[in-house]
């Protein structure tokens, strides 16, 4: 029988030095396959060190993490890390090739994928990402949101089981921001891709299935997207900053629950 649950946090706790603080403390979660995770804080919170634990950067760590039901503790990275893509916030970081086409192939060469799979396999992401007419250009000549489109396509490529967005949307406009989210959402919900998409910003987690809210190395909230927002006050207490179009409908004396911009929009006429 196939495990249900594709990520297991089981009682996870981590300090980088035994005369440091925990910069992680009892982190319990579990994401099934196919869902949208979002894990928001501000920085120094801990998302960024779950991470580094997940992709096995860091192995040094109480409790247990699990990837398919297996334990990845003490496991060698490479027994794993094809489970795991991983999008960051500077896509030319990422890239390694002259061409789009060229650069989402070179993890596939790396695997020795054959010629005439690869042929296959680069146009149909490229498409995926809506990219497939950019396959000639230089992908540092591209915009903010190409490259990140391209360097989605790079992971899509080889078909991790988990992609996360590391920040991945830091670096763009609003409107590239959603741009972004409303693809990967796509790709989320027609070709089953798991997400965990770290973020400072509360505003992009409106795709998510469940959004986990750290604070000082611990699970400060967790549950779906409206119910993280009832509790708006408090996130603010911890130094987050609520939405636009949540502080817009707060002083429109709007409901407060959250709304996509859209949604503010369709209420304001």
């Amino acid at each position: 029988m196939e495990h249900p649950y594709l990520i297991e946090f089981d009682d996870v706790s981590f300090q980088y030095h035994e005369d440091q603080p925990k910069v992680l403390k009892d982190i319990q979660f579990k994401v099934k396959k196919g869902d949208w995770l979002s894990i928001v804080g501000h920085n120094g919170s801990g998302k960024s060190t779950l991470t580094k634990l997940l992709t096995g950067i860091e192995q040094e760590y109480n409790g247990d993490i699990r990837i398919n039901g297996r334990s990845i503790k003490g496991v060698d990275r490479a027994a794993f890390q094809h489970h795991i893509g991983i999008v960051f916030q500077n896509p030319e970081n990422q890239f390694v090739g002259s061409t789009v086409n060229y650069d989402v192939a070179f993890g596939l060469e790396n695997k020795r994928v054959s010629y005439d799979e690869m042929h296959e396999i680069v146009p149909s992401v490229l498409k995926d990402v809506d990219m497939y007419d950019k396959q000639h250009h230089e992908p540092t000549a591209l915009s903010g949101g190409q490259k990140q489109r391209v360097a989605i396509a790079s992971v899509l490529a080889l078909e991790p089981q988990l992609i996360i967005l590391d920040e991945a949307t830091a670096m763009l406009d609003p409107e590239g921001k959603r741009d972004i989210l409303a693809m990967v959402k796509a790709l989320n919900q027609h070709k089953g891709v798991t997400v965990i998409a770290i973020t400072h910003d509360l505003s992009e987690v409106v795709s998510s299935d469940r959004v986990i809210v750290m604070n000082r190395g611990e699970v400060f909230l967790e549950g779906t997207v409206d119910k993280i927002f009832e509790q708006g006050e408090a996130l603010v207490e911890i130094g987050l900053d609520l939405p636009f179009e949540m502080r817009m409908a707060q002083k429109l004396n709007l409901s407060q629950s959250f709304m996509t911009y859209d949604g503010l929009l369709e209420r304001l006429t």
